[in-house]
C-alpha cells in the first residue's frame, strides 16, 4: 500500500484538498514504504503495467476534498469524467448542470450576448447526493458545498463565465469561449443519486462509499483508493488525517481502524 500526504491547493473560490493528485510538476509525496519520500509520479512506471495502465502517463484518477466558499465558475469539460459526493450541500440547494436552450442557435445568441447566468440549467443537491457529470455537460459546483470529487486525470478545463474574478495580481480569471463553445453539448444534463450499498459504476471508473466499519480488505482485481473522510485510522505506524487517500492493493487490508466515513474509488480496467 501507499500512504499518500495530501496536497492543499488554493483558488479564489475556496480551495481543494488533493488527497490523490499525478500531474506534471505536482503530486503526492508517499508517507511509507520503500517507497517514502517520493512521490507519486516517481513511482508509477513501476507498477503501472501490472495493472493494465501502461497507456498513462500519470496515475489516471484525481481524488480531492472540494470546498466552495463561492460559486466556481461556470464551464465545460471536452473529455473530463468527474464525480461528486455532498459533504455539505451548498447554501442555495442547487447548483449549475445542463443548459436551458433549446437548441445551439439559441446557445450561441446566449454566449454572444453573454448572458451564462440564465444559458445554465439547476440541479437540487443535499447532503449524501452523488452527482456524475459527462464530458460536455455545462456545471459548476455553488457556494457552501463540500464535497468528495473523483474525476479522470484530464488537464482541460474551459470556463464560460467566472463572475468577473481577479487573481492575486488584480488579472482576470481567463476565459476560453470558443473552446467552451466547441466542448458543449447542450443536451447532457446529470442527475443526482444516492449510493444503495453497492458501487456506482461508471464508464471508466467505479466509487463506493464505506461506513462504520473497523477493516477494510481490497477484494478487487486491481488497485483501489481508498480516501478516509471521518473516524479513526492508524496504518503502518502514522495517524492518517482526515481527507487522505491510501493506494491499497490486491488483498491488502486496513484494521486499525474505527470508520465512520471513507470512499473507495478505482479505475477500471481496459476502459479509455
Amino acid at each position: 500500500m501507499l500512504i499518500l500526504k495530501t496536497i492543499k491547493h488554493s483558488t479564489v473560490w475556496g480551495g481543494h484538498l488533493y488527497s490523490l493528485y499525478c500531474r506534471k510538476g505536482i503530486s503526492n509525496e508517499i508517507l511509507n514504504g520503500e517507497w517514502k519520500g517520493k512521490c507519486l509520479n516517481d513511482v508509477f512506471p513501476l507498477f503501472k503495467a501490472d495493472f493494465n495502465f501502461s497507456r498513462y502517463e500519470y496515475f489516471p484518477l484525481t481524488l480531492a476534498l472540494t470546498d466552495a466558499c463561492q460559486n466556481l465558475s461556470i464551464q465545460v469539460h471536452p473529455d473530463k469524467r468527474e464525480s461528486w459526493y455532498f459533504i455539505k450541500a451548498p447554501h442555495s440547494g442547487v447548483i449549475f448542470n445542463g443548459c436551458t436552450c433549446c437548441d445551439k442557435a439559441e446557445a450561441e445568441l446566449m454566449i454572444r450576448k453573454g448572458q451564462f447566468l440564465e444559458m445554465v440549467d439547476m440541479l437540487p443537491v443535499k447532503v449524501g447526493d452523488y452527482v456524475f457529470v459527462e464530458p460536455g455537460t455545462l456545471h459548476a459546483i455553488t457556494a457552501g458545498s463540500l464535497v468528495y470529487e473523483i474525476e479522470e486525470g484530464s488537464d482541460y478545463t474551459y470556463r464560460f463565465y467566472d463572475y468577473d474574478r481577479t487573481d492575486a495580481n488584480g488579472k482576470k480569471r481567463e476565459l476560453h469561449l470558443e473552446k467552451a463553445k466547441n466542448a458543449l453539448n447542450i443536451r447532457l444534463k446529470s442527475k443526482a443519486q444516492t449510493y444503495d450499498g453497492k458501487a456506482i459504476q461508471e464508464k471508466t471508473y467505479s466509487t463506493r462509499l464505506i461506513t462504520n466499519t473497523a477493516k477494510y480488505t481490497n477484494e478487487s482485481s486491481t488497485i483501489e483508493c481508498f480516501t478516509f473522510v471521518k473516524g479513526s485510522l492508524f496504518c503502518q505506524n502514522l495517524q492518517i488525517a482526515a481527507g487522505s487517500s491510501i493506494l491499497l492493493w490486491p488483498s491488502e487490508t486496513l484494521d486499525t481502524c474505527q470508520i465512520e466515513l471513507a470512499f473507495v474509488s478505482k479505475k477500471l480496467e481496459g476502459n479509455l
